[in-house]
């Protein structure tokens, strides 16, 4: 008997059909003599809803109160999702996070998970029910309020429950029948991939790639947990995240030189204009950034100029933490001496992931030249062992993307992808 852990996206939960469907799925699992385990999404785009009601109420909504509201959410899913199981005949107790065991940190909208103590769903298996539990929150060990994870938290509350109970596998269920080439929204005949590693995975996910969220792949890494990413609304085989996808029942299959290409459309810009050529004061800068709890990604710092002794630092950073930087930098100008700021939102990233980038040269060339020849402008460049990226205006993701997949024949030949469960995840 195997221990299945499965999760649900909002889009395969967006109303009461698709409820039934899933619970459907689910009693088949069980019914296939294995234990079954099921996290789930907010019904379709709840939590957004439930953000712009929070807004009409209060432009600026107290931290605790804002997670207390969202994570009603996940418990209206995964109640309902109960009730269809029970009238198919098999009993599922349904849970909250703090309930399931999910003791975060006690940062609000974006907390992290400490421990996973599940002595309540282990239970409930034991007594041979189906246990629900609502993705996306947690418990703080500090101050016991109700917290949750951030965007796409609901796939990390399933990696750490299924590493928690020791289950042999993590099924992601979702909109589309695994992990493609590239977002088949934007590119029709992107290519389903069977097999990816997890490091190449983290690269697509913090490129963009939203299929998996970036921690729960770090989180399946370190536990050496396979995630099955997969269609609710089929019943096709979806994409294996494993450690090592080119090696198959001990026969050594060729490695891709490229994986896919991600996208990202939530990044912003914000350089730094005449900053002193001095030592420690880009140190200055970015301590002020992390000071506030801002993720960085690409920096770029130009020679400075002779005549003034001073230079430009480029970094982008999420679009939402955007302000929070802008405002922490205007504080410390006195002190650094800096000119201006500038600040540009019209910007995207455009990355190319791949492990076999790194025996195969001319990968960077190809690129790039694909990218003139699409009249794609480079803002900013970044790279990895297996990725790089490339900072492009916002008008010129689509183009790029088409362009760099076409440049790596990474083009299916026949069926072009489809998606069931439209924008949602």
């Amino acid at each position: 008997m195997a221990l299945v852990v499965q999760k649900y996206g909002g889009s395969s939960v967006a109303d009461a059909s698709c409820i039934k469907r899933v619970a459907q799925r689910i009693v088949a699992t069980k019914k296939a003599g294995n234990d079954v385990v099921v996290i789930v999404s907010a019904m379709g785009d709840t939590t957004d809803e439930l953000l712009d009601l929070a807004e009409q109420v209060s432009p600026l909504p107290p931290a605790r109160e804002l997670d207390m509201l969202l994570t009603s959410g996940e418990r209206i899913s995964m109640a309902l999702l109960a009730m269809a199981i029970a009238n198919l005949g098999h009993e599922a107790r349904s849970f909250t996070g703090s309930q399931a065991g999910v003791i975060t940190d006690s940062t609000h909208g974006k907390a992290r998970i400490i421990d996973v103590t599940p002595s309540r769903i282990r239970e409930a298996i034991d007594q041979g029910h189906i246990a629900i539990v609502a993705g996306f929150q947690g418990v703080s060990q500090d101050t016991k309020d109700i917290t949750t994870l951030g965007r796409g938290g609901s796939d990390t509350t399933a990696v750490a429950l299924a590493a928690a109970l020791e289950a042999d596998v993590c099924e992601i269920y979702t909109d589309v029948d695994g992990i493609f080439t590239a977002d088949p929204r934007i590119v029709p005949p992107a290519r389903k991939i069977p097999r990816i590693s997890y490091d190449e995975m983290m690269e697509m996910a913090a490129c963009g790639a939203k299929i998996l969220h970036l921690r729960c792949v770090e989180y399946a890494r370190r536990f050496n947990l396979p995630i099955h990413v997969r269609s609710s609304f089929s019943t096709k085989e979806g994409t294996w995240v494993v450690s090592d996808p080119y090696t198959d029942e001990g026969t050594e299959m060729e490695q891709p030189i490229i994986s896919g290409v991600a996208h990202d459309r939530s990044e912003a810009k914000i350089t730094v204009v005449g900053v002193p050529d001095k030592v420690g004061e880009a140190a200055s800068i970015f301590k002020t950034l992390a000071d506030a709890e801002i993720n960085i990604d690409m920096i770029v710092q130009n020679v400075s100029a002779a005549a003034t002794g001073r230079t430009d630092i480029s970094f982008t950073l999420p679009t939402t933490d955007a302000q929070t930087a802008l405002g922490a930098l205007k504080k410390i100008q006195a002190q650094i001496g800096y000119e201006s700021l500038l600040f540009d939102d019209q910007i995207g990233k455009v990355s190319l992931i791949g492990a076999g980038m790194r025996s195969h040269p001319g990968v960077t060339a190809t690129f790039f030249a694909a990218l003139a020849d699409a009249g794609v402008n480079i803002e900013m460049i970044s790279t990895s062992e297996i990725r790089i990226s490339v900072i492009v205006e916002q008008d010129a993701i689509d183009t790029a993307v088409a362009a760099a997949h076409r440049a790596f024949d990474l083009d299916a030949d026949q069926v072009e992808a489809v998606v069931y469960g439209g924008t949602g995840r």
